[in-house]
């Protein structure tokens, strides 16, 4: 098996579409040899708890509404080409991520990761759910087979924020500036959201060097 390691935040558009495009590539090659675990980067460590309203988010980050448009109109294109739905104009809160971070350590624990994350871009890019509230990580902890009275308890605690926030400053102190980021075998680094061609070369790659070895 290959470690495919992957730095990612769930309110990260890119991140959206960078899953799916390695889910498509995942399909056509069914035997593949990852093992994939995700690792927490937030886009925003230092929003407040409780997020704050979606549009002026954006406007303070792009400097006005017109350049916010035009700053998500490749992110449009490229989740069209990549099959997903991105619903912005449902999307009314821009949260916090650390609590979400921590669903997504939980779910490693339960072999569950990469469930959550799908739920998670499901609420937060489709369903415009705000993944900062307890409620509604329980209950994305619910459909994806964790226990949902047990994830509300853990997140009424202080359980593991600290290790998120360390593992969160690791990725940037080994030089990781923006998500996703894609490390394939705890060497090479893959910057982006990566085409699903690139991905299945990877995967071709990965399985001639191991028919040579064999």
């Amino acid at each position: 098996m290959v470690k495919l390691d992957i730095m990612s935040d769930p309110i990260c558009p890119w991140c959206y579409i960078g899953k799916a495009n390695l889910d498509r590539a995942l399909e056509q090659r069914p035997d593949h040899p990852f093992t994939i675990t995700w690792h927490p980067f937030q886009l925003n460590p230092d929003m407040p708890v409780g997020g704050m309203n979606r549009r002026d988010y954006l406007e303070s980050k792009f400097g006005g509404k017109d350049k916010a448009v035009k700053a998500y109109a490749p992110v449009l294109e490229h989740a069209e080409k990549a099959g997903i739905k991105i619903n912005l104009e449902g999307i009314e809160t821009t949260p916090n991520t650390l609590d979400a971070h921590r669903l997504i350590h939980w779910a490693g624990i339960e072999q569950r990761q990469t469930e959550v994350v799908d739920a998670l871009f499901q609420a937060y890019f489709v369903d415009g759910r705000d993944i900062g509230d307890h409620d509604v990580l329980a209950d994305i902890a619910d459909i994806s087979g964790l226990d949902a009275s047990v994830i509300l308890r853990l997140l009424a605690t202080d359980e593991d924020k600290k290790e998120i926030v360390e593992r969160d400053a690791a990725a940037r102190g080994m030089g990781v500036t923006s998500v996703p980021t894609f490390i394939v075998a705890s060497q090479h680094a893959v910057p982006g959201a990566q085409p699903t061609e690139l991905w299945l070369k990877v995967l071709d790659d990965l399985g001639n060097g191991a028919a040579q070895e064999a």
